[in-house]
C-alpha cells in the first residue's frame, strides 16, 4: 500500500508515534489507581484484577482482527477513532460510582486502544524507507513512555483532587486525535495499490503455522506476563503496605519509564552485542531481580524501588526488536502481525491474570511474582531456535 507524501516521512512518524506516547497515557491510568477504584466501588483484589484482565482482553485479544481490516481499508478511521475513544472512556472510568458503569466505560476505552494500534503498527514501516528497527523502537518507545506516564498522571490527579477529576485529561487525547487526522497523508486513491486481497482465514494460518513467529509470539507474551503481574498486582501490595496513590504512580512510572528508555536503546545494544543477547539478557535477568526485590521489600523500600524499576528497563528491552523481526518474517501482514505481538500476547496475559488474582489473593503477591519471573527465565532457551535462518539476522 502507498502513501501520498505531503511531507517528509518524519511527519507521519512523529504524529503517529506522538499518538502513540498519548494514546499509551490513557491506558495506563488504572493499574496504580485500581485499589482506591476498587474501595470505591466496593470491590475486592480479585474482583478488581478480573476487571482488569478484562480491560487488557478489550485492549489486547482483538487487535490481530482489528490488524486484518487496517491491512485492507483505504481509510485512516482505525487511528483516529481509536485514539479519541482511548482519552475520552478510559479518563472518566475512574470516577464510575457503579460497578457496571466503570465496566462498561472501561471496555470502550480498551477498545479504542485495541483500534489504534494494529493500523499505526502498520503506518509506520510504510512512512520508513531505512532503518526501520529504529523507527520502529522510537514507536515502541514512545507508547511505552506514556504507559508510564499514565500512572503518574492519573496517581497525582487522583492524590490531590480525586478520581473524577481525571476526566478532563481526556482533552489532550482529543485535540491530538483532530490535529494527528488532519496532518497524517491520507491514503493513496488509485485502485491499483489496493488489488492484493488479503483473506483473514489465509492469513491467520500463515502466522499460526510460522515456526519462527510463534517463538516470538511466545516470547511476547512472556514479557507480556511480566510486565501485567507487576503493573496490576504490586499496587494492591503498595497499598497495603501504606504507600501513597502517588507513591504508587511514581513506582510504576519509573518502572515503565525505564522500560521506555530501554526501547529507546535496544537497536543501538543490538549492533554492539547482538540481536540473541538482547533477547537473552532480558528473558533471564528478570528473575534475579525479582528475587532481590522479594528479599528487599519490606526491609529496604528504596531499594526494592530501585530494583523494581530496573525490572521495567531489562522487561521491554527486547521489544522493539521483537516486533521488527517479527513484521519481516511476512511483510504482508505488517498490521496484522502488530495486533499479534502488541496485542493478541498482552490478551492472552489477561486471560490468566484473571486466575493468577485469585492465587495471590489466597496465598501471597511477591512468592507469586516470582513464581511468575521464572517462566520467561526457562524459556529462553526457545531464542536459539529464532537463528537458524540467517535472513531474520540480515
Amino acid at each position: 500500500m502507498t502513501m501520498i507524501y505531503n511531507d517528509d516521512e518524519r511527519k507521519p512518524q512523529i504524529w503517529l508515534s506522538g499518538a502513540h506516547f498519548i494514546n499509551d497515557i490513557y491506558t495506563g491510568f488504572l493499574n496504580p489507581i485500581m485499589p482506591f477504584i476498587a474501595e470505591q466501588v466496593k470491590i475486592t483484589m480479585p474482583v478488581a484484577t478480573v476487571i482488569l484482565s478484562f480491560s487488557h482482553i478489550f485492549s489486547s485479544l482483538l487487535q490481530p482482527y482489528f490488524g486484518f481490516f487496517a491491512d485492507k481499508m483505504k481509510k485512516r478511521a482505525m487511528i483516529f477513532w481509536g485514539l479519541l475513544s482511548t482519552a475520552v472512556f478510559i479518563s472518566f472510568a475512574p470516577g464510575m460510582k457503579n460497578l457496571y458503569l466503570l465496566i462498561i466505560f472501561i471496555a470502550l476505552g480498551s477498545l479504542g486502544s485495541s483500534l489504534y494500534h494494529p493500523q499505526s503498527l502498520g503506518l509506520i514501516p510504510k512512512f520508513t524507507t531505512s532503518n526501520i528497527s529504529k523507527t520502529m523502537g522510537i514507536f515502541m518507545a514512545m507508547g511505552t513512555l506514556g504507559f508510564s506516564t499514565g500512572p503518574l498522571f492519573s496517581s497525582l490527579i487522583a492524590q490531590y483532587f480525586g478520581l473524577a477529576k481525571i476526566s478532563f485529561l481526556s482533552l489532550i487525547g482529543i485535540v491530538w486525535a483532530f490535529l494527528m487526522f488532519k496532518m497524517v497523508p491520507k491514503f493513496s486513491d488509485n485502485p491499483e495499490e489496493f488489488k492484493i486481497k488479503i483473506n483473514l482465514k489465509q492469513a491467520f494460518i500463515d502466522i499460526l503455522t510460522n515456526h519462527k513467529l510463534n517463538i516470538l509470539n511466545i516470547i511476547a507474551i512472556l514479557k507480556s506476563l511480566i510486565t501485567t503481574s507487576c503493573s496490576i498486582l504490586l499496587p494492591f501490595l503498595w497499598k497495603a503496605q501504606g504507600y501513597s496513590k502517588f507513591q504508587i504512580g511514581l513506582a510504576m512510572f519509573c518502572y515503565l519509564f525505564l522500560g521506555g528508555m530501554a526501547s529507546l536503546l535496544s537497536p543501538k545494544v543490538e549492533q554492539k552485542i547482538g540481536t540473541k543477547n538482547v533477547f537473552y539478557l532480558s528473558m533471564i535477568s528478570t528473575l534475579p531481580m525479582m528475587l532481590l526485590f522479594m528479599l528487599t521489600y519490606k526491609t529496604i523500600p528504596i531499594l526494592s524501588f530501585v530494583i523494581f524499576a530496573l525490572m521495567g528497563f531489562v522487561t521491554f528491552f527486547a521489544t522493539p526488536i521483537t516486533m521488527s523481526m517479527a513484521q519481516k518474517v511476512l511483510p504482508q501482514y505488517k498490521s496484522i502481525i502488530g495486533g499479534f505481538i502488541n496485542g493478541f500476547s498482552w490478551g492472552i496475559v489477561a486471560v490468566a491474570m484473571s486466575f493468577i488474582g485469585y492465587i495471590a489473593q489466597a496465598t501471597s503477591i511477591v512468592p507469586v511474582l516470582v513464581v511468575v519471573s521464572v517462566i520467561p527465565a526457562a524459556c529462553s532457551v526457545l531464542v536459539k531456535y529464532l537463528f537458524e535462518d540467517d535472513k531474520l539476522t540480515d
